[in-house]
């Protein structure tokens, strides 16, 4: 039961506020001079090296730069205020615009942070201008920011192709349609909605925006076609097997750097502080995967993952039983562990269960990636609430925006639930 109180201490750790990387690195060392002694560690500079040495992780550090750069190249800005003109007649049509662009901005940046925080910064307000309400304001952006984690090229699916041992390729490919159904989903929720309770979200007439309907014509077209090809380049490179993950990211870095050149946001200045803030993020995610390494070993060592594995196989309903379990596992744990830590702690113990009952390893990793996402909605530790409540105005309040998000994440358990029974819908095998 050793490893079993490793992961209740570590979650009390948590709790309690001590940093991630650190309470999984100290818990390890902590049990593991416990149980072993210090010996326990002596391949630990190994595993390290053999991380450090992954040319699938090196996509990482390249696809947050990329990000950086078209967030600093204000790509947000633009197409929120182009979308908003092309929409902004429907009812609700600014929410509309927001999940559509949330898509863009997750299918050529990722950075789920740098979306909501853009979104909350420039779309929020003309929402509450013109009389949106404030949770339903408030539940677009954060579910329209958190798109980056599933719809490829996600930091998510990069992790889950290393610790799945499968193409990452396969998995953006994958992840496609499922990202694209949760967009889906996101606008027809929106319309229905807006159509039972048209004081919701009012529509917007023309005349109240500024510049003439050609103007505007224009800047749509400017602000949409350049991010476009910039996708097709990335996601195409992979998608064709013209190029690996690694290297199709080094292609959007390029890409992301001519953007902000043709946008005129181009500077040394601006390189320096992507790359300073790329580096920043890079570091904290690596920190959390070398603790996280170390945490396994432990729990692997002390027989953790052998309770877990004795009582998944035991479970009544075999393959279904497992698939539901682990599903709520992983919803539970959202609610207060990061998804690199699930990523690392976790799967790594569910996905020889899932092999043994003959679960194909791509499906799995997708509806993996899929509940992950659902962690930055959930509240107390939603990350994406906590972006955009950093950005609100003051009349938005918390409970605001903790209410604003669970419609969207009732939506996103939908999905997952159609996902899950109904793969072939996908273009997945169950096996």
């Amino acid at each position: 039961m050793t490893g079993l109180i490793m992961f209740a201490v570590a979650l009390i750790m948590l709790l309690l506020g001590f940093p991630v990387a650190f309470t999984f690195g100290g818990v390890a060392v902590f049990f593991g001079l416990l149980t072993e002694g210090p010996e326990m560690f002596s391949l630990m500079p190994h595993r390290i090296w053999s991380i450090m040495n992954n040319t699938i992780l090196m996509a990482i550090p390249l696809f947050i730069f990329m990000g950086i750069v078209l967030q600093k190249s204000k790509l947000a800005e633009r197409l929120l205020e182009s979308m908003g003109f092309l929409f902004g007649e429907i009812r609700g049509g600014i929410a509309i615009s927001t999940i559509l662009v949330g898509a863009l901005l997750a299918a050529s940046t990722g950075v789920v942070g740098a979306s909501v925080v853009a979104m909350g910064v420039i779309s929020l307000p003309v929402m509450l201008k013109y009389n949106y309400d404030k949770r339903l304001a408030s539940g677009t952006i954060c579910a329209a920011g958190t798109l980056g984690q599933i719809i490829p090229p996600s930091i998510i699916l990069i992790i889950l192709g290393d610790v799945f041992q499968e193409p990452v390729g396969d998995l953006f490919k994958a992840a496609l349609w499922p990202g694209l159904s949760l967009v889906g989903v996101y606008v027809v929720y929106i319309v229905l909605v807006t159509l039972v309770r048209k004081d919701l979200a009012p529509p917007i007439r023309l005349d109240q925006m500024s510049g003439s309907k050609r103007q505007q014509v224009g800047k749509a077209a400017l602000a949409v076609i350049p991010p476009l090809v910039l996708i097709t380049l990335v996601l195409g490179s992979i998608l064709t097997g013209v190029a690996t993950p690694t290297e199709s990211s080094s292609v959007g870095g390029v890409g992301a750097i001519i953007l902000a050149a043709l946008y005129r946001r181009f500077s040394i200045r601006m390189v320096w502080e992507s790359s300073l803030e790329t580096v920043k993020i890079t570091a904290m995610v690596f920190a959390i995967l070398i603790g996280a390494t170390a945490f396994s070993m432990v729990f692997t060592y002390t027989g953790g993952d052998w309770v877990v594995e004795e009582f998944m196989l035991g479970l009544p309903g075999e393959k279904w039983g497992f698939l539901i379990l682990s599903m709520l596992i992983i919803t539970a744990l959202g609610f207060f562990i990061d998804f690199v830590e699930i990523s690392y702690i976790v799967v790594p113990i569910l996905a020889p269960i899932a092999a043994s009952l003959d679960i194909n390893p791509v499906w799995y990793a997708i509806l993996v990636a899929m509940n992950l996402q659902t962690s930055f909605l959930t509240p107390p530790f939603g990350f994406s609430l906590f972006y955009l409540k950093g950005v609100a105005p003051p009349e938005v309040r918390t409970t605001d925006i903790y209410a604003g998000v669970v419609p969207f994440i009732i939506l996103q358990m939908i999905v997952l639930a159609i996902l899950v029974v109904f793969p072939q819908w996908f273009g997945f095998s169950a096996h």
